[in-house]
């Protein structure tokens, strides 16, 4: 009978996580071919972009735990893919929300809730791209959002999910983490299987 035994490989992975944003692009591309369109559907499409990367995000990182535990490489060579993964997965989901909010308009999903002259308002609002990513890197190291108020009920789902989705990144690897280092005996350099005595 003849077996064949499949391993995951992370080989791929850095060039496939790019790909979550390209949903953006199309909302993006539609914003700008049918504006008026893109107002009327605003509402429906953030939700769905919410729910999209919530459900993609919790994939990858299910995805990456099971390669890492598949894994026959040795022990510090797959905790360093892992951990640039990880910091990958990060800047795509910040990316993510923050391209997410400029579509959508910063300025509509949320309101500057600080002391500043006009000019730095204008200033801030001509570099609205910058805003979006510092909003939403503030959110997803759960650093909190005291200059910024969301304004809408999808705003706040939208914070929401980019912190839960932070907390949920740091507990999966230090779970990797934790995996790795009980099980440093099979995965350690030149390692070989014990056998099993009946």
């Amino acid at each position: 009978m003849l077996t064949i035994s499949y391993r995951p490989s992370l080989t791929y992975t850095p060039f496939l996580l790019p790909l979550i944003l390209l949903p953006l692009l199309a909302e993006w591309l539609y914003q700008v071919a049918y504006p008026a369109d893109f107002q009327q559907q605003k509402e429906m499409l953030l939700v769905a972009n919410i729910i999209y990367i919530v459900v993609v995000r919790l994939a990858i990182l299910d995805g990456i735990f099971f390669m890492f535990s598949q894994s026959s490489h040795a022990l510090h060579v797959t905790l360093i893919r892992i951990v640039g993964l990880y910091l990958e997965v990060t800047l795509v989901t910040i990316a993510y929300f923050a391209i997410m909010f400029f579509i959508f308009g910063v300025f509509d999903l949320f309101h500057y809730n600080a002391n500043i002259n006009a000019e730095q308002l204008v200033n801030m609002k001509q570099h609205d791209l910058i805003v979006a990513f510092y909003i939403s890197t503030v959110s997803f190291t759960t650093l909190g959002l005291g200059d910024w108020v969301p304004q809408s009920l999808n705003a706040m789902i939208s914070v929401s999910a980019e912190v839960i989705l932070g907390v949920m990144q740091a507990a999966i690897f230090m779970a990797i983490i934790i995996y790795a280092h009980k099980n440093k005996e099979i995965l350690a350099p030149g390692a070989r299987p014990t056998p099993v005595k009946p």
